[in-house]
């Protein structure tokens, strides 16, 4: 499940793009004015930014340089009615991924964020696999053994997080930071509960746990 960053100060077209983005199985954070939206994605991890140009407190443009000036490289969306071409050269110089002038289909908004996504984490092909785990992030659908598996949508969010960065030992934080929101109360256990599950209908040592420290795939998997 997708993380994604939405700074937006209409909030009709924000209201409408986070019941959208939720429709496809992302979760978004959204923020009404610059100085916010900035500090969001310094402080939060996110699969990609919904960036709009014109803000309360700056402009989206200054937000995008300093993120990139800090090295921050998440993929940015743009999403503006400015519309010139110097508008959108001048935002890809400042180190936007694609731009997108409004007003726009939110099919195409998810289409481009899914292929900055899948960009970013280094994968030309729409799914990934691990061993006998086969994930589309396009449409959640997981199957084990070709056979198709249900999960709940944190179990697929945490099973994107850990696929898309097979090499890494996930922390529960890092986790919880993925799959809740600002505003969202965390039940203590509620990632062991969830590795319990994906253990449960991907098999006991599919994700095996690094004592005090997280969680990580089993490499003898993909081998």
């Amino acid at each position: 499940m997708a993380r994604i960053l939405l700074i937006e100060d209409d909030s009709n077209i924000a209201e409408g793009l986070v019941v959208g983005l939720k429709s496809h199985g992302m979760m978004v954070d959204w923020f009404s004015d610059a100085k916010q939206g900035e500090m969001a994605l310094q402080e939060g991890m996110f699969d990609a930014v919904l960036l709009d140009l014109t803000l309360p407190r700056g402009d989206g443009m200054t937000v995008l340089q300093n993120w990139r000036y800090k090295q921050l490289d998440t993929p940015v969306l743009i999403i503006t009615a400015r519309d010139a071409i110097a508008n959108r050269v001048a935002g890809l110089n400042a180190g936007a991924d694609d731009y997108l002038v409004k007003p726009f289909a939110l099919d195409e908004v998810v289409a481009r964020l899914q292929a900055l996504i899948r960009r970013s984490q280094g994968r030309s092909q729409p799914e990934i696999r691990y061993g006998d785990v086969a994930y589309w992030p396009h449409n959640h659908r997981v199957s084990y053994q070709g056979q198709v598996v249900e999960l709940t949508i944190k179990e697929v969010a945490i099973l994107e997080q850990m696929l898309t960065h097979p090499k890494q030992i996930h922390s529960r934080a890092s986790l919880e930071d993925k799959l809740y929101g600002w505003q969202q109360d965390i039940e203590s256990n509620a990632i062991e509960v969830h590795i319990h599950h994906l253990r449960k209908k991907l098999g006991n040592d599919f994700i095996l746990t690094k004592r005090g420290i997280g969680y990580y795939l089993n490499p003898a998997h993909n081998h």
